[in-house]
Formats: C-alpha cells, sequence, structure tokens
C-alpha cells in the first residue's frame, strides 16, 4: 500500500514537472515568433479590442465600488485611532499597490482569457489549427503572439483606468458618505503615492499581462476531445490563472516591500 502511495505521488509530480516544461517551451515559441515576421498588427488590434474595449465597462464599475469598499472599511479602523485624515492615503496606496493590478488581472481572466482558452481549443477540436499549418501559417505566430502583445499593451491601461476610478468611488464613499473633509481626503491622495508605488503597480501589470495570457493560450493549445476538452480547458485556464496570480502577487509584494 505504501508502494501505491509513493508511485502515486512520483506520477504526480513527475506529471506536473513535464506540464511546465511543455509550459515553458511553449512560452519561448511565443517569444521567438514575435520577433519574426510577418507582424499581424490587424490581429494585434482584434485582440486589444477584445482585451481592452470589451473589458473596459467592467473594470470602471468594479474599480469604482472597491474604491468605495476601501474607504469604507479604511474609515472603520482609522475612526478607532483618531485617523481618519489618512483615509485618502490608505485608498490610493492600497489600490495602486494592490488591489488595482490584481482585481483588473481577475477580471480580465474571467471574462477576456476565458474567451480566449475555449476559442482556441475549439479551433484545436475542429482542426482549424491544423489547416492554418496547410496555409503556411504558424498557429502560435497567428494567435499566441497577438494575445500575449495585446494583453502587455492592455493590462496597465485598464488597471489605470481601474485606479483612476477606485478614487472616484473611495472619494464619493469618503467624503459624501462618511463626511471626511474633503481637502484631506485628496490631500492624501496626492502627497501619499510616490513613483515607487507606481512602478510597483505597472510591474505588477505586466507581470500578471504575460501570465494570464501565457496560461490561457496554453490551455486553448492543449484541449482534450469534444466539448467536453473545451470545457474542461477553459476552466483550468481561468482558475490555473487565478491561483498563480495569487502566488505572483505575494512574490512581487514581498520585494517591493524590502526595496
Amino acid at each position: 500500500m505504501i508502494g501505491d502511495v509513493l508511485q502515486y505521488i512520483g506520477r504526480f509530480a513527475l506529471s506536473r514537472v513535464i506540464g511546465l516544461g511543455r509550459m515553458g517551451l511553449f512560452m519561448a515559441a511565443i517569444v521567438f515568433w514575435t520577433f519574426a515576421p510577418p507582424f499581424k498588427l490587424r490581429r494585434l488590434l482584434g485582440e486589444l479590442y477584445a482585451i481592452g474595449a470589451c473589458s473596459l465597462f467592467v473594470v470602471m464599475v468594479v474599480g469604482a465600488f472597491t474604491g468605495g469598499v476601501l474607504a469604507m472599511q479604511g474609515y472603520r479602523s482609522l475612526r478607532s485611532y483618531g485617523a481618519t485624515g489618512l483615509l485618502g492615503a490608505t485608498v490610493a496606496i492600497s489600490l495602486v499597490r494592490g488591489a488595482g493590478p490584481v482585481l483588473t488581472a481577475f477580471l480580465i481572466a474571467a471574462r477576456a482569457g476565458s474567451a480566449t482558452a475555449a476559442q482556441i481549443g475549439t479551433m484545436r477540436i475542429t482542426e482549424q489549427l491544423d489547416a492554418l499549418e496547410v496555409m503556411a501559417l504558424n498557429p502560435i505566430q497567428y494567435l499566441a503572439v497577438p494575445n500575449v502583445l495585446a494583453g502587455i499593451i492592455a493590462f496597465p491601461l485598464l488597471t489605470a483606468v481601474f485606479d483612476v476610478t477606485g478614487f472616484g468611488g473611495g472619494y464619493a464613499a469618503g467624503v459624501w458618505v462618511l463626511g471626511v473633509d474633503k481637502g484631506t481626503f485628496v490631500s492624501g491622495l496626492e502627497n501619499s503615492l510616490d513613483w515607487g508605488d507606481m512602478w510597483q503597480g505597472i510591474i505588477k501589470s505586466l507581470t500578471f499581462a504575460v501570465l494570464v495570457t501565457w496560461i490561457c493560450t496554453y490551455k486553448g493549445f492543449n484541449v482534450g476531445r469534444g466539448a467536453e476538452g473545451v470545457s474542461r480547458a477553459t476552466t483550468e485556464a481561468v482558475v490555473t490563472s487565478v491561483v498563480v496570480l495569487i502566488v505572483f502577487d505575494y512574490f512581487l509584494t514581498a520585494i517591493g516591500v524590502f526595496q
């Protein structure tokens, strides 16, 4: 019985290592084909629309309410110490350094990432990827590269939109609902952030862009058979993206704390 358990653990660990190796080779192929002509500008613009423009509304709505939630919860904590004047700074730092990049990445992974995995997975099981190869078009260059590049462009911009709408939501909740002094709140927003905070948010958003697009395109290219395979690949793409984002957010935050 102990031998069977050890064999199961060994097979499980080996399968995970093999999967990581395949993902690494897939990413190496994406990097290679990124710099190989011809460049698919029309595909890139289409992916920018799908990832960026189509996600704008949901990012703004969630950003506004996230800022409001941070303001209300921060007010409750700061009121105990008579430090409600720091509410603006608390909202600003929480959004720019943490909540903004992470929640934006979650939203895009759930909306655009799942769609990418399902689309490429459907093309795989209907042999459309094989048809691209017959037409002398590399599927990775045609599908994966524009998606990754569009993510790298769209994620920081959507994160900035999330932060700005979050500031607005925090202002509405803090000033209009909770009665915090307007000048104090705005001053906290302006004076609490420096370029280190900005750069941490930008680095996080770029890292999350690569991770989400990489995972979702890989899952789409490696689906099982039939509709069940596409469904499983789509679910795995979103769940894996969320778990990996949380893990990387921890390490990037830890690096930022000790700088």
